[in-house]
């Protein structure tokens, strides 16, 4: 009996992947609010512009036939993008407020989590390796970045921890769940998820402190050229760390 390594079209996770991730889930945040609120196009329609985006990067990472790191991380972007307004859309626009959209969000995750594993078996990203199970993982990643956005809202604005505060705490939970990755043997699944899910709330804040106006405790920076130096940073990183597919290995008779 021989093993093949079946490879996927999503990158293996390593810190590179991690890096890249939280400097794509920035630039979700000030990449939306330009569109929203510096251009003035509001929520629904900058919700309505990036999902189309989201759409067609999905259906491009879905017909390619190998894992291609560019596509992969606009994929990525897209899903925040899109995560941002719409987030902001439920929450602001329609009233639901930071609570109650993070509720709703995180009930949506898990129930796309719990579908997925009930329709194939596993949730582990190493399975992405079919369009069914492709689609259950771009799907569950727009829950979890439209979720994130809420959390650092609500951590940030209505629980008074301001960004820096937020964002120190999202940190610190990264780091716990690093160190629990590092001296347990907790489900590596269940700690990529959750660190997936907990990156977006850093990138949230960190975006919000770098635009927001000083007298809201952010640094006024420009939506515009911190987006610009966010997406160079992306480039820069996905040239320098390799990416490479992830594999599971299966028996073959």
């Amino acid at each position: 009996m021989q093993r093949q390594t079946v490879l996927s079209k999503v990158p293996e996770v390593t810190l590179g992947f991690w890096i890249i991730k939280i400097f794509a889930t920035t630039l979700g945040e000030t990449g939306g609010d330009a569109l929203s609120m510096s251009m003035g196009l509001g929520y629904l329609v900058s919700t309505g512009i990036f999902a189309v985006i989201f759409g067609a990067a999905v259906a491009a990472q879905i017909r390619a036939n190998r894992f291609h790191p560019f596509l992969y991380w606009l994929t990525v972007i897209a899903t925040t993008t899109v995560g941002t307004t719409m987030a902001d859309f439920a929450d602001r626009s329609l009233g639901i407020g930071y609570a109650g959209g993070a509720t709703i969000l995180l009930l949506l995750l898990l129930a796309s989590l719990f579908t997925w594993y009930r329709a194939l078996g596993s949730v582990n990203v190493v399975t992405v390796t079919s369009t069914r199970s492709e689609i259950f993982y771009w799907v569950t990643i727009m829950f979890s970045q439209t979720l994130g956005t809420a959390l650092g809202d609500w951590t940030a604005d209505s629980m008074g921890l301001g960004y820096l505060g937020s964002a120190a705490i999202f940190g610190a939970l990264l780091l716990l769940i690093g160190a629990i990755y590092l001296f347990t043997r907790t489900s590596r699944t269940a700690l990529f998820w959750a660190a997936f899910v907990l990156t977006r709330p850093l990138g949230a804040v960190v975006g919000d402190l770098l635009d927001k106006p000083v007298s809201h405790g952010g640094f006024a920076l420009s939506r515009y050229v911190a987006s610009l130096v966010l997406l160079g940073l992306i480039v820069l990183c996905i040239l320098m760390f390799r990416q490479r597919p992830a594999g599971i290995e299966q028996a073959e008779h």
